[in-house]
């Protein structure tokens, strides 16, 4: 589907009055990004983790959840931790693990859900296995607000609940011994965007905080608590941009030195990880040291740790970011890239199969697919996917003898979790976020109403909106002003995620002056462009042959005019850094 094109407006006289010091093209991006006071621009344009990283113990029950876990340290009371089977549960799952090991504990353990199992968050089987392994209290890692039920199950028996969690707040919140949620009601913490590694890594913040004002060492480390606490930041950075939470404020402080610690990591499973994608090389070999960044998890070290979850289980991951065993580690991490290729080749194939049923089916306002045994790991990419091509929400369904366990994903301007939210009586379990969704259906014999209900509310609630696909542009530009300066200017935002995309440019009444298909499969195009000025530039588009609709590759010819959106990139090889446009949607003239 064409993109609207959304040039947006730039800041205003009185914006760029306040501001002197700053270039315009940063007042510009500034101001899209919404960030108008002193105090934000100055967290974002220079993170400082001193002053930028908030008070654990602004959380309301920051301070009962401290107290009740030290408690628990000093009696050798049985602590679970609860995590979940994804990148951003896994990480918080290994933070608070690491600092309860840290702080002496010795009798605790981690448990992860089977995806397919379990399912997300608690259930009343796994409640009923923490009682019989006699558990005194349960840490939740990015789950657990939306199960009252089963934290009311555990606290029948004696056994207290710690809640972290940052997804939505269900109607009914469980009655828990401490909730750590940045979005609870009257919640005094003030970000309120931390993804589940971020919340878990609060709650260490204050463990080693109160450890260091009780003037007792960590155990088996060198490292003082203040050091300890930051070398935890690399799975804070990972679990962040994996979970697209807003890399704005507070979080955009911890993912900024998560990188830093990121590349440098210690954890052995990790390194391996990376020599195993091929992020980085062995320090024997030479060659360059690549920087890893927010877009190398997104799309090399997060989906290798989903791929545990999704394809087996979410324990190989978690083993992965623990083990200091040399051999474990090369094992796991050849185990997670093969899985990682394995689940590409599996949502390959099912899309295919999915794509075929919506073809075959009436059109809706919503896409429904389901198919008996598809694997529960990855039905959500496939929702994504299904997403991405038709532009419209997508829900994918998997069914077994039992139940049907469903995944979806949504566009702007629809929040799923809250229309789900209309529906709880369809639903054993469900939870989610305004994009994404995830539930399990109470009685299978219901989906078909559960489809037309929601497609109703989609009706009613977008009536009126054009739900197009809306590329939004900072600014327009001449080619000849892409330099080393913008570049350096811009890198200032980095790192980039959601809600601080990397910058968009416009471009227009460009002429190809050459053009060339390139890689294996010739999707990707090389352009050489002559500007309005007669400057010849080069541009990258990748995926161009199949952008927006268009074969790119068969329909565009040397002279053709052209407008642009690009990103301004820097391409090394060999040693040389060049700037590279990268060509993100097109239009012909």
């Amino acid at each position: 589907m064409e993109k609207i094109w959304k040039l947006q407006n730039p800041a205003p006289p009185e914006f760029l009055a306040q501001y002197p010091e700053l270039p315009t093209l940063v007042a510009d991006l500034l101001y899209h990004r919404q960030l108008l006071t002193p105090e934000q621009i100055d967290e974002f344009l220079n993170p400082d983790y001193l002053h930028h990283v908030h008070d654990p113990f602004q959380f309301n029950q920051m301070e009962k959840a401290v107290d009740r876990i030290f408690l628990a340290i000093e009696q050798k009371q049985k602590i679970t931790i609860h995590g979940d089977y994804d990148a951003d549960g896994v990480c918080a799952s290994v933070i608070l693990a690491d600092t309860l090991r840290a702080l002496g504990s010795n009798n605790h353990d981690v448990f992860l859900p089977h995806r397919e199992v379990d399912g997300y968050g608690l259930n009343a089987n796994t409640v009923d296995l923490f009682i019989h392994n006699q558990v005194n209290l349960i840490i939740t890692c990015d789950c657990g607000i939306g199960s009252t039920e089963e934290i009311a199950q555990a606290k029948a028996k004696g056994i207290d609940t710690i809640v972290t969690d940052h997804h939505a707040i269900p109607d009914q919140t469980p009655e828990a011994f401490a909730i750590i949620h940045p979005k609870m009601p009257n919640e005094a913490y003030p970000d309120k965007g931390l993804c589940g590694g971020a919340v878990a890594y609060k709650l260490a913040q204050a463990l080693l905080r109160r450890q260091k004002e009780k003037k007792l060492p960590l155990v088996g480390t060198q490292y003082s608590p203040n050091a300890f606490e930051k070398w935890l930041l690399d799975l804070v950075a990972i679990a962040s941009v994996a979970d697209m939470v807003p890399l704005l404020g507070e979080t955009r402080v911890l993912t900024n030195f998560g990188l830093v610690v990121l590349n440098k990591t210690g954890r052995l499973g990790l390194q391996k990880l990376l020599l195993e994608a091929r992020l980085v090389q062995e320090a024997d070999t030479g060659g360059e040291k690549r920087e890893l960044d927010a877009q190398t998890i997104a799309f090399q070290i997060a989906p290798r740790i989903n791929a545990a979850g999704r394809m087996d289980h979410a324990n190989a991951a978690y083993q992965l970011l623990t083990t200091g065993d040399p051999t474990e580690a090369i094992d796991l991490a050849f185990a997670l890239n093969n899985n990682n290729t394995e689940r590409q080749k599996t949502t390959d194939e099912l899309f295919r199969e999915a794509t075929k049923q919506i073809a075959s089916q009436p059109e809706q306002p919503i896409n429904f697919v389901i198919n008996h045994d598809w694997p529960a790991g990855i039905i959500g990419l496939l929702a994504g996917r299904l997403k991405d091509k038709y532009y419209k929400p997508a829900i994918v369904m998997t069914e077994n003898e039992e139940e049907i366990v469903g995944s979806g994903r949504s566009l702007e301007g629809f929040n799923l979790i809250q229309a789900l939210q209309t529906c709880t009586d369809f639903f054993k379990k469900f939870g989610g976020h305004p994009l994404a969704c995830g539930f399990t259906l109470k009685d299978k014999t219901r989906r078909e109403e559960l489809q037309q209900k929601l497609n109703d509310i989609f009706r009613t609630e977008t009536a009126g909106q054009e739900l197009r696909p809306i590329l939004y542009i900072d600014a327009q530009t001449e080619l000849e002003k892409v330099d080393w300066d913008l570049y350096s200017l811009l890198e200032k935002f980095r790192p980039f995620g959601q809600n601080n995309e990397r910058p968009k440019y416009l471009a227009t009444d460009l002429t190809i002056h050459n053009l060339e298909k390139v890689g294996s499969d010739g999707k990707h195009l090389r352009l050489l462009l002559r500007t309005p000025r007669n400057q010849i530039r080069k541009a990258m588009g990748w995926r161009l042959g199949n952008g927006n609709g268009h074969n790119w590759a068969q329909e565009l010819r040397v002279g053709d005019r052209l407008d642009i959106v690009f990103e301004l990139e820097k391409n090394t090889w060999n040693g040389n850094d060049e700037l590279q446009i990268t060509i993100v949607d097109l239009k012909k003239k």
